[in-house]
C-alpha cells in the first residue's frame, strides 16, 4: 500500500479485525454485484469506499425518476442512463482506485458462470425470484459465496449462503418455485427508502467480513427487519435434504 492508500483506509487499518493484511485482501478482491437499484446502490458505495479492488455491476435497466427516492447511486443528471454505467460513475467519484466494470445485459448460462468464476463473492441485489434462483444455482455449482438481500414495503431480509459445505443450505432450501406466483415488486407495492439503505449496507458489511475475513457472517441465518417497529428476527436455516440444487451438487461432489 502506498501513503495515499494508508491514509484513505486508515480507519479500517486501525481495526485489529482488519489491519493492513485485511485491507490488502480487500484491495485485491473481485466482487460481482447483480442489481444497481435500491439495495445495490448502498452496497456498491460502501464496497468501493472500503477499497474493494474490482466491482462488476450487472444491470440492464435505465435510471428513472421514480428510482431516485431510494437508489442513491443515481441522480437527476443520469436519468435515462443505464444503471450499471450510472453506478460506475458514482463509484469512480468516490474512489477512483476501485476498478468498476459495468455489464448492461442480463447474465445467463455460460456468461453468468464465467462472471461468477472470476469473482470472490456474489451479491444478489436483484428484485425478482427468477434471477435469485438462477444466481443461487450458479453459485452452488461454482461454490461461490452468495450474499442475498431483499426489501419490499416495510420488510427487509438478508442472508449469506457460503456454498462451500455440503451441510449448509442454499437459497432454494429457503424458497422454492411456488414463491414466484406470489412475487411482488416495488413498482406495485412500494418500498420505504431507508429500508433499502439498511439492507444494502448490511450486504456490504457481510461481504467485507467474508473477504477479510473476520467476525461471524450470517451463514445459514436469515435476518428479517420490520422497519415500522425496527424489530429484527433471526431465523436459523436448515438444509433441505431434497433440495433440487444443493442436495444434488453435494452427491456429485
Amino acid at each position: 500500500m502506498d501513503d495515499q492508500q494508508l491514509e484513505r483506509y486508515s480507519r479500517h487499518i486501525l481495526l485489529p479485525e482488519i489491519d493492513i493484511a485485511g485491507q490488502t485482501r480487500l484491495l485485491h478482491s473481485k466482487i460481482l454485484l447483480i442489481g444497481a437499484g435500491g439495495l445495490g446502490s448502498p452496497a456498491a458505495i460502501y464496497l468501493a469506499s472500503s477499497g474493494a479492488g474490482q466491482i462488476t455491476i450487472c444491470d440492464n435497466d435505465n435510471v428513472d425518476l421514480s428510482n431516485l427516492q431510494r437508489q442513491i447511486a443515481h441522480n437527476n443528471e443520469r436519468i435515462g442512463q443505464n444503471k450499471a454505467d450510472s453506478a460506475r460513475a458514482a463509484l469512480h467519484a468516490i474512489n477512483p482506485e476501485t476498478t468498476v466494470i459495468s455489464i448492461k445485459q442480463r447474465l445467463k448460462g455460460d456468461m453468468l458462470l464465467s462472471a461468477i468464476g472470476d469473482a470472490n463473492i456474489v451479491l444478489d441485489a436483484s428484485d425478482n425470484f427468477s434471477t435469485r434462483f438462477m444466481l443461487n444455482d450458479a453459485c452452488v455449482k461454482t461454490r461461490t459465496p452468495l450474499v442475498s438481500g431483499a426489501a419490499i414495503r416495510l420488510s427487509g431480509q438478508i442472508c449469506v449462503f457460503r456454498n462451500n459445505d455440503s451441510n449448509t443450505p442454499c437459497y432454494r432450501c429457503l424458497f422454492d418455485e411456488s414463491t414466484i406466483a406470489d412475487e411482488e415488486n416495488c413498482a406495485q407495492s412500494g418500498v420505504f427508502a431507508p429500508l433499502t439503505g439498511i439492507i444494502g449496507s448490511m450486504m456490504a458489511a457481510e461481504t467485507l467480513k467474508l473477504l477479510v475475513p473476520f467476525g461471524k457472517p450470517l451463514d445459514s441465518r436469515l435476518l428479517t427487519l420490520n422497519a415500522a417497529t425496527m424489530e429484527w428476527r433471526s431465523l436459523k436455516l436448515q438444509k433441505d435434504p431434497s433440495c433440487p440444487v444443493c442436495a444434488s451438487c453435494a452427491k456429485n461432489s
